[in-house]
């Protein structure tokens, strides 16, 4: 990687400012900060998404294990929500907004025309690459650290009837047994995108009728959205 590149107004020392941590290698950030449309426009090295694979396996181990010492009465379930909901796209985009991660992305052009630096899917997945780099250049003590110090605090004022609720579709399931009715079936109706950004676009049914559509960056994603409108009209019609 090349310093000129890491020079054109990316402010690295600033990020490192707000991730408390300062890199070694500062290539390993700017790799992490490079997004595969840049990465494809510029020819300048690798992009970001093997890191956010890493990033990925990294978060949801230290998240499970600080969890684990927060709630250690709790059972595996309970475990798996509040573990779903702070690795959850929506939680690391906001977390990724606090550091102000957007204005350091490395975006190609139409990516960047298309507000990438606010898209709530590419911040999740430089965060997850951020994390890796960390762990890539500081190790263990470095990612454990970085990881309480962006949800310790959240992780602290866990409360497991909010988290239950933000997981709409076993709260639509658990409000349709409740009212006699069969579970939902969700459907993709719609693929758009390219391959390595993707949006789906999902139907979801009660008994072959359509009660709400929800769209987003996976099929599960798509299904969550779904289920929280659909569960705006279970609760609203009481049917």
């Amino acid at each position: 990687m090349s310093r000129p590149a890491a020079a054109k107004g990316l402010a690295l020392p600033r990020l490192e400012g707000r991730l408390a941590y300062h890199f070694r290698d500062r290539a390993v950030l700017l790799r992490a900060l490079t997004h595969s449309s840049y990465a494809h426009e510029q020819g300048d090295g690798p992009d970001n998404e093997a890191l956010e694979f890493l990033g990925d396996a990294a978060l949801g181990f230290l998240v499970a294990e600080e969890l684990l010492a927060r709630f250690p009465g709790m059972d595996e379930g309970g475990l798996s929500k509040f573990k779903a909901f702070v690795v959850s796209r929506p939680n690391l985009a906001a977390a990724a907004r606090r550091l102000g991660l957007g204005a350091h992305l490395r975006l190609g052009k139409t990516t960047e025309k298309g507000e990438g630096r606010t898209k709530e899917s590419i911040l999740a997945d430089a965060l997850e690459a951020v994390i890796a780099a960390v762990h890539l250049d500081g190790g263990d003590p470095a990612t454990r650290a970085l990881i309480h110090r962006l949800f310790g605090e959240q992780i602290l004022g866990l409360d497991r009837d909010e988290v239950e609720e933000k997981d709409y579709k076993t709260t639509l399931q658990e409000a349709l047994q409740a009212l006699g009715r069969p579970a939902p079936r969700y459907r993709v109706t719609a693929t758009e995108g390219p391959p390595h950004r993707p949006l789906f676009h999902v139907s979801l049914l009660v008994e072959g009728e359509e009660l709400a559509r929800g769209k987003g960056g996976s099929k599960k994603e798509a299904e969550q959205r779904a289920a929280q409108k659909a569960l705006r009209v279970v609760r609203g019609s009481g049917a």
